[in-house]
């Protein structure tokens, strides 16, 4: 961590872990896809084929998804709470374990961007990523989070519960969770959470999920994307 000069002290920085998606496990292939639709027939494969490629971009076209269903993924992932609350809108097909405050009462840690964008003068929600505003709230920021976890740290010194001395940690506090769910499922939070308009920081989570998906499923995530 970096150091800060707050009031002519030298205190450490406070500033979370950078976003991270980190996957965990996943159960099948592009091949389990196949044999699911293809079970349909009595049939099963053993090898992967390119008649089994246009298969899947069919299924993909035509909103054929239960043969997606079969294939899963888990993901720890760590973010600020504000990106974590955005995400776990998304329920069809997933389940979400998170860690809790209630329980937890080790020293916070928090986003800190690097600039402070301007909003969208034509929309009620949404930023400009290429206007930023003045700086000055970059450095009063982390003023605030100095404060706010001073305070933190005394209630839990004087024995208040964690369950409310969460209260007063902000939406910038990172928060850890694991993320299971289908390979269609994932599909879905992508298809919004990958796009232009989505928040940036969200957008980071979800361009990670995107990557590793595409990897470990390359024709069903591509054609499910498309």
């Amino acid at each position: 961590m970096k150091q800060l000069l707050i009031d002519g002290i030298i205190k450490q920085e406070i500033n979370g872990d950078s976003m991270e998606v980190t996957l965990i496990d996943k159960m099948g292939t592009d091949l389990t896809v196949v044999n699911a639709a293809r079970v349909s027939f009595g049939k099963k494969k053993k090898k992967f084929t390119d008649a089994d490629t246009k298969l899947i971009n069919y299924l993909a076209r035509h909103n054929h998804w239960t043969p997606f269903g079969h294939c899963s993924l888990q993901f720890h992932i760590v973010a600020p709470v504000f990106v974590a609350r955005q995400l776990v809108k998304h329920q069809v097909g997933l389940v979400w374990n998170e860690v809790s405050r209630r329980y937890v009462d080790s020293e916070p840690e928090y986003h800190i961007p690097d600039a402070w964008r301007q909003r969208v003068k034509d929309k009620k929600q949404g930023s400009n990523p290429d206007s930023n505003v003045e700086n000055i709230f970059t450095s009063e920021y982390p003023h605030l989070l100095e404060r706010i976890t001073h305070l933190y740290n005394r209630m839990i010194d004087a024995e208040i519960c964690p369950e409310q001395a969460r209260m007063i940690l902000p939406q910038s506090m990172m928060t850890e969770w694991y993320w299971s769910g289908t390979l269609m499922a994932f599909a879905r939070v992508c298809s919004l959470r990958c796009k232009p308009d989505a928040q940036l920081e969200t957008q980071e989570i979800g361009n990670q999920i995107d990557a590793i998906a595409s990897k470990e499923f390359p024709v069903s995530w591509k054609a499910l994307r498309e």
